[in-house]
Parts: C-alpha cells; sequence; structure tokens
C-alpha cells in the first residue's frame, strides 16, 4: 500500500530539482543559440531587402534620367541610409542601340562586404 503523506507538505526532492536544472542547463544553450541565429538571419533578410529596394529605385532614377548614357558612376544614399552605397556600369549589349546598365549597392554586415546587383537594358539609339 502506497503511503500518503497528510502532513499538508509537499515539495520537490533534492534529486528532482538537480534533474530539472540538468535538463534547462541542456535544453536552454541550444534555444538561445536558435533564438541567435534567427535573428541573424532576420537581419541579413533585412539587409538585402533594403538593399534590393535601393538598387531598384536607383536603376530607375538612372533610366528615367537618362544619367546611364554619361556612363559609370558611383554614390551613396545620404544621410537616410547611410550605410548603403551604389555604384553603377553601363555595357555594350549583343544587339545595336542596346546598353545593360547595372546598379550594384554594397553594405558592410558582421564585418563582411554584401551586395545586391540588378541591371535592365536601356535603349541608346543607333550608332
Amino acid at each position: 500500500m502506497t503511503q500518503v503523506r497528510t502532513d499538508g507538505r509537499g515539495g520537490f526532492t533534492l534529486v528532482e530539482v538537480l534533474v530539472s536544472l540538468a535538463l534547462v542547463g541542456a535544453i536552454l544553450p541550444a534555444a538561445m543559440a536558435g533564438v541567435a541565429l534567427a535573428m541573424g538571419l532576420g537581419s541579413a533578410s533585412l539587409h538585402r531587402t533594403q538593399a534590393a529596394a535601393l538598387a531598384r529605385t536607383r536603376l530607375a532614377e538612372v533610366t528615367a534620367t537618362g544619367d546611364w548614357q554619361e556612363g559609370g558612376d558611383d554614390g551613396d544614399f545620404g544621410e537616410d541610409w547611410p550605410n548603403y552605397s551604389w555604384q553603377m556600369q553601363v555595357d555594350d549589349w549583343e544587339e545595336p542601340g542596346l546598353k545593360e546598365v547595372t546598379v550594384a549597392v554594397t553594405w558592410t554586415a558582421r564585418g563582411k562586404k554584401r551586395s545586391v546587383t540588378m541591371a535592365t537594358l536601356a535603349y541608346a539609339g543607333t550608332d
């Protein structure tokens, strides 16, 4: 027959507490590593998305204004986007009268230089 405490005192034994602490000690570092990884991937995704939007905007600006006709250029995005810079390159395309306009946006994350590149074709007229 099992004995039931009738004195009103309950609790955990020392062995139960030690086992619980050991489990927490084993699981917590793995969980924290997962959280750190997720935060790093989220940050990388945010930077890449912002850089893609900046590249798309800059590419649209140079094609709309015709600034691509002056050849390569570079710059930054001012105070609004201090960690990003851009570089434009203009190359001949296979077909006469077309030029490939490429804009690369770069930034530094975790000590490494990262970039996103977008390109479009622009009509340069007949030679």
